[in-house]
């Protein structure tokens, strides 16, 4: 299996580390087992995600999780044990559609709702936005599915909430 490899497990000057998650790969999808989060230390086994996951289900920007270093000073995620309230929800232009191949697109059709996120790469791409509790969710969610029916995107939801569910 490929993995994401850290480049680097600190970000100097701005108190953040590498927590890298460990998944089963999905079939027909990206080839890695392995994300690197960037994150906060907020004790000495725990850590605040400060950015948006594109592969690791379960766990979105602002979460906590716990983790363990290994032998070579990689920190693991080992659980979640704050959740954020936010949401990850991840977005695939279609290269067919109205859209095109355009992650800046898919952020300038999110920009209304002030939707943090991140693109994967410019060869493939996916953006995975962060959606904070706060956000107008049945909108979002409204906006995702015509734009799915339109043919613009597909999209899954990586990490939902209750509110999300029920909006």
């Amino acid at each position: 299996m490929a993995s994401v490899a850290p480049d680097r497990t600190t970000r100097d000057g701005q108190g953040m580390v590498k927590i890298m998650f460990r998944f089963v790969p999905r079939e027909g999808w990206l080839p890695y087992d392995t994300e690197g989060l960037w994150a906060r230390l907020v004790t000495a086994d725990t850590a605040r995600v400060a950015n948006v996951p594109f592969l690791q289900d379960g766990v979105a920007e602002g979460d906590v999780v716990r983790f363990t270093t290994d032998d070579d000073g990689v920190r693991w995620s080992v659980e979640r044990v704050e959740a954020s309230g936010n949401c990850t929800i991840r977005v695939l232009p279609l290269p067919d559609g109205p859209l095109g191949r355009s992650a800046r697109a898919v952020h300038e059709k999110f920009a209304p709702f002030g939707l943090g996120g991140e693109t994967f790469s410019a060869e493939f791409p996916f953006v995975a936005l962060t959606v904070p509790a706060d956000t107008d969710l049945g909108a979002v969610k409204v906006l995702l599915e015509s734009g799915e029916t339109e043919g613009w995107w597909a999209f899954e939801e990586g990490c939902i909430t209750d509110a999300w569910r029920d909006a």
